[in-house]
Order: structure tokens, then sequence, then C-alpha cells
């Protein structure tokens, strides 16, 4: 299984300056801040099945800009129905990774419906999202790159991960305002 933080700081190495990126709560955010402190990056912190409709919103106001969501299967979960908006508002710009760790690791390791019959690639096809798949490999990380600067989205990748838990990093702010103002100013 692929080991996240490692996944996401490979994909954000070189990103391009017209990439943002937003993260789901939790272990998502942690992973996305361990990449840097960077303005162009917006963590959630504690609003869990946000993050997809915040991305969609994004995507949707920011045309010219690429914007890629880093989330995990618990809040994936938590907001099915964006997908559903998502395939129904179609924007070539959003390419959404669910870091699929089939638990909610931040809260004790219980699993999630994906370590069962729960199947994320198969509800964003079946919601609409055409450019959807799962890898299970880090050396995949080539095909989620093409995806996100290369195709047109909006695309849905899930990536398998092992379940583990990582030291928290936390991102510049936790206050609100301030966060979403900083990175405000990058649009």
């Amino acid at each position: 299984m692929i080991i996240r933080r490692d996944f996401v700081n490979r994909l954000l190495e070189d990103r391009k300056d017209n990439l943002r990126v937003v993260s789901g709560i939790g272990t998502s955010t942690w992973d996305l801040m361990s990449t840097g402190d960077e303005k162009n990056n917006f963590g959630f912190i504690g609003a869990m099945g946000q993050a997809l409709p915040f991305a969609l919103g994004l995507s949707i106001s920011q045309p010219d800009k690429k914007i890629l969501l880093i989330t995990g299967d618990g809040d994936t979960l938590m907001s099915l129905g964006s997908l559903a908006t998502i395939a129904n508002h179609p924007v070539n710009n959003l390419t959404v990774i669910v870091l699929d760790n089939e638990s909610y690791v931040e809260t004790g390791s219980q699993p999630t419906a994906t370590a069962g019959k729960t199947n994320l690639e198969l509800i964003a096809k079946g919601s609409g999202i055409e450019n959807t798949y799962t890898i299970f490999e880090r050396t995949d990380d080539y095909k989620v790159l093409k995806t996100i600067y290369e195709e047109d989205g909006p695309s849905l990748i899930v990536v398998k991960c092992k379940a583990e838990s990582t030291p928290l990093i936390f991102p510049h702010s936790f206050d609100g305002v301030t966060a979403i103002n900083r990175f405000k100013d990058t649009m």
C-alpha cells in the first residue's frame, strides 16, 4: 500500500504556479502541511465533509487555476452527494485525490465503509465523474500528475494507502479568517 505522506510530498514537490491545493479534515491537512507553508494551500481543520463542495466552488470561481483537493475516505464518505453535484456541474480544472486508508485513523482507526464493500471509484463513476480510477502503487504517481496538469476534469483518483498515524504538522494559522484571507491573496 502507498505511504500517503510520501505520496503527497511527491505530487507537490514540483508544483506549478497555477495549482491551488485544498485538503480535507485531519490527516489530509497534516499531509498537505508537511509539503511546506505555502500560501496557495488551504487545509480544513474541523469541517468534515466540507472539502468537496469547497473545492468545487473554488474551481468554478477560478477557472484559470488548477484546483487539487487532497482528502480522505472518511471526509469523502461524509459528503457523497457532492460527487453527484460535481458531475452535474462539471469543471475542467478540478482533480480530487482520495487518500483511502479504509479507516478513521485520527479517532482510533475505526474502519470506514471502504474497508468493506464500498468502492469510491464506482460511486464517483456512478455519479457521473468519468475520469475516475484507483491506484495501489506509488509508482503510479506519474499518472496522477498527468491527470492533475494535463487532463480535463473533473477527475477523482482513489489512492489506496496504508493506515498509519503520522506526526501532526499544523497549518500556518488555525484562525479560519486569517487562513482563508491568506489563501485568497493567491487568487
